[in-house]
């Protein structure tokens, strides 16, 4: 990996560089997805199955696009028994964490008869995106699938793109029956956004589409964005990892890999105090790659977006850390709790050693879903958060509304808004 010392330049064209990854940047995919949409919002059904006979070779129509349970039993026949308790464990995990966030509504009665409150109703209808072919990520239907359900949600619909034979991948199909999916369709794409936000003969329409997914599919959750509410548009994978003299060299190495390994965009980073940790991860990082199934994806990614930044301080590699606001970021340092609490931007945070990023993937319980591409500024892990609206509750009695009732009339005459006032002064003429 390269490596830099850590100033005020370097991290300037760090960021400059790891802003190329952007969704937003790839327009010239625009047309094409908005052809698609366009498609499947007027011609409905046979543009679904027009695109998946295109794109994933298989023939799909209104008698066999909806998953059957005789198909979801035999998924569970061909996944590994063991995998299955594992689905379950995870299952248990998430749910436990998802479950706390769980909100109310509240009612606040004050003198005069004044009521307000906060009415809180969870989505009726929501759309999670799968992806087929050469990603295949059952871990992600648990984690969209679970906090939509602790929020309340009624429908929760799935689309995953179907393999040549017609057939979805088993483990996915198992990991979506543990979570609760109600309905499952065999399409892919943009073609499958579009399903999901304008509804077809087949695949219900969704008031909000969540899941990942590649190029196309981020480009068709923004289109559709207004029509359907959406998680977010999500840029490729990245992990940095903060560490100090202490760290385990071996242990940075594999941590950043796990991320390297995701595509050839995805961006791992290791921010350190210490020039020996910097060679002792450098060389580790080699050996590793040589060894590994995707050593050419890695290989790839650490050429583009790999970096081993060395600074004189942890306060600067701390300023670094916030600016880059990465996805994933692990703590690997003396006083790992001490560090955490100067953190202010970072989608999930790993502290210790023994945390690494891939515990998190698949076990520990929070969201893998996390804002990418320096949106952990203002973005947060998706949650139950995502899956509810708030409706404001205001209710005032006569004697309420009349000590104040003037003051709202000014303030709407000076907005020169007449048929507002008017709407206060008739109660009491």
């Amino acid at each position: 990996m390269r490596t830099l010392k850590l100033t005020g330049e370097t991290k300037r064209n760090l960021l400059k560089d790891l802003l190329k990854r952007s969704p937003g940047n790839y327009r010239e995919f625009e047309g094409r997805v908005n052809e698609i949409i366009g498609e499947v919002r007027e011609n409905g059904d046979a543009a679904v199955f027009a695109y998946t006979k295109k794109f994933d070779k298989a023939d799909i129509n209104p008698s066999n696009i909806k998953v059957t349970e005789e198909e979801i039993a035999k998924a569970y026949e061909a996944v590994d028994k063991k995998l299955v308790e594992v689905i379950r464990k995870a299952k248990v995990n998430i749910w436990d964490y998802h479950i706390k966030q769980k909100q109310y509504s509240w009612f606040d009665s004050q003198a005069q008869g004044i009521i307000l409150g906060q009415k809180v109703t969870p989505l009726q209808n929501v759309g999670v995106y799968v992806p087929g072919g050469k990603a295949v990520y059952p871990s992600s239907v648990l984690m969209n699938v679970l906090p939509a359900k602790a929020a309340g949600v009624e429908r929760v619909i799935m689309c995953t793109p179907p393999m040549e034979d017609g057939r979805v991948y088993s483990p996915t199909l198992v990991a979506a029956k543990e979570a609760g999916v109600d309905e499952i369709y065999k399409a892919g794409g943009a073609q499958a956004i579009a399903a999901m936000a304008f509804g077809t003969e087949s695949i219900p329409k969704t008031d909000k589409i969540v899941g990942p997914g590649n190029i196309y599919v981020a480009l068709a959750k923004k289109a559709v964005f207004g029509y359907v509410s959406i998680d977010s548009i999500a840029g490729p994978s990245e992990i940095l990892v903060l560490a100090d003299e202490t760290a385990n060299p071996r242990y940075v190495a594999a941590d950043l890999l796990s991320q390297a390994e995701h595509d050839e965009m995805a961006s791992a980073i290791l921010i350190t105090t210490s020039e020996e940790l910097a060679k002792k991860v450098s060389f580790e990082v080699d050996n590793f790659t040589a060894e590994l199934s995707r050593k050419d994806i890695i290989t790839k990614s650490l050429e583009h977006y790999g970096y081993i930044l060395v600074a004189d301080t942890l306060e600067d590699a701390i300023d670094a850390v916030n600016d880059i606001a990465s996805e994933h970021l692990e703590i690997v340092t003396k006083n790992p709790f001490e560090v955490m609490t100067k953190i202010k931007n970072a989608g999930a945070i790993f502290m210790g050693e023994y945390s690494s990023e891939p515990l998190g993937d698949y076990f520990a319980g929070p969201n893998h879903v996390l804002p990418t591409n320096g949106t952990a500024k203002f973005f947060s892990p998706l949650s139950v958060d995502d899956f509810i609206k708030k409706s404001s509750i205001i209710s005032y009695s006569r004697e309420a509304l009349e000590p104040v009732y003037k003051d709202i009339v000014q303030f709407a005459e000076c907005e020169k808004l007449t048929a507002h006032a008017n709407s206060i002064k008739v109660r009491f003429e």
